[in-house]
């Protein structure tokens, strides 16, 4: 009998990723959406089916992070095999700005879940991963962070997810749980939302190239990343619950680069050479080429709190489950950069 598996943040880059693997693999998977007046299901339609065809897979149920009714409700008709809560508000410059709404959906939408599995009777049953963050990290106490690196969170997002986090060891060691935490470092595919830094980026070389924008303002440019590919990272979220025993582990590449970095590259693979002068916020990028002004900083970018670098160590996950990311950095950025211009050129012809 095929497993059956429920995704929160199922519309977003890594719960469409995880829905089309576990669709490979055979499972049933339903997914949770927020009623929105406008549709913002793009990353899953290519997987939807009408629901009177014979033999769907593919659901999608109304549900939010922040109704525990609802969330009892989905558990007691779905008796999950598999829960991957990957739901979030999840972006660390907003929850700045929504501090209470984050901590409502990022840390208690967590507990609610936890508390629901153990209620509806499906303690036994049902395993639960977590999508833990490498902000955790934020100050960071040494590089790099493994799972016995101690946390420091920097944001309302990682003071959040540090609950989430914490909630996920209390019930798997009071109640038996089987629930584990992915502590993901940055990941990034073409599906990445437009306002995160990655796609920022790649979306604006593409645009810039196409004569369709003028500048990129940035914030830090010297903030320093360890950043690996999404679907990569969402197959060893499947790993994890395949394990006889729950775990947390750091999932990650092991290479740190720059933002700075990460705009040179994605820019070169467009053609386009930076010639970088000034300093902190009066810094500038220009277009080797035309002497175009096509990178700014903008302060109103920067955090209130900054977490300056971020370097995971994965070795535990590849001793324990066979795990090893194969897309490293500048084939990440080329995947994504030119993701970007094949649909920004496409739309200009």
């Amino acid at each position: 009998m095929a497993k059956t598996a429920l995704i929160t943040g199922i519309t977003g880059q890594d719960g469409s990723y995880l829905a089309e693997q576990l669709l490979a693999k055979g499972y049933e998977v339903h997914g949770m959406v927020r009623r929105a007046s406008s549709f913002n299901t793009k990353r899953i339609d290519h997987l939807y089916k009408d629901q009177h065809n014979k033999n769907v897979k593919f659901f999608l149920h109304y549900g939010d992070l922040t109704d525990s009714s609802n969330i009892n409700r989905l558990l007691e008709k779905i008796a999950p095999d598999e829960i991957y809560n990957l739901g979030a508000q999840s972006h660390v410059q907003v929850s700045f700005e929504v501090p209470e709404y984050t901590a409502h959906v990022d840390g208690i939408g967590t507990l609610r879940f936890l508390d629901a599995i153990k209620e509806v009777g499906l303690k036994d049953k049902t395993r639960f991963y977590q999508a833990s963050t490498s902000e955790l990290f934020g100050l960071v106490q040494e590089v790099p962070q493994s799972e016995k690196t101690p946390f420091y969170p920097r944001s309302p997002y990682a003071a959040a997810k540090l609950y989430a986090y914490w909630i996920v060891v209390n019930y798997r060691e009071a109640y038996g749980l089987h629930a584990s935490n992915g502590i993901l470092f940055n990941h990034e595919s073409p599906r990445r939302g437009e306002t995160f830094v990655t796609r920022k980026i790649t979306l604006a070389a593409a645009r810039l190239k196409a004569g369709l924008q003028d500048c990129l303002y940035m914030g830090n440019l010297d903030s320093r990343r360890d950043w690996g590919y999404a679907p990569e990272y969402t197959e060893l979220m499947w790993l994890m619950l395949q394990q006889d025993k729950p775990d947390d582990y750091v999932v990650a590449t092991g290479e740190m680069h720059t933002v700075r970095e990460f705009i040179e590259w994605s820019f070169a693979e467009l053609d386009m050479e930076i010639v970088w002068s000034g300093k902190d916020a009066d810094e500038i990028g220009k277009d080797r080429k035309t002497g175009q002004v096509i990178v700014r900083v903008d302060q109103r970018y920067f955090r209130p709190t900054e977490v300056e670098q971020l370097l995971g160590n994965p070795a535990k996950a590849k001793r324990q489950l066979g795990w090893e990311p194969q897309v490293k950095f500048a084939e990440l950025v080329k995947i994504m950069t030119q993701a970007d211009w094949a649909e920004v050129h496409g739309k200009t012809k």
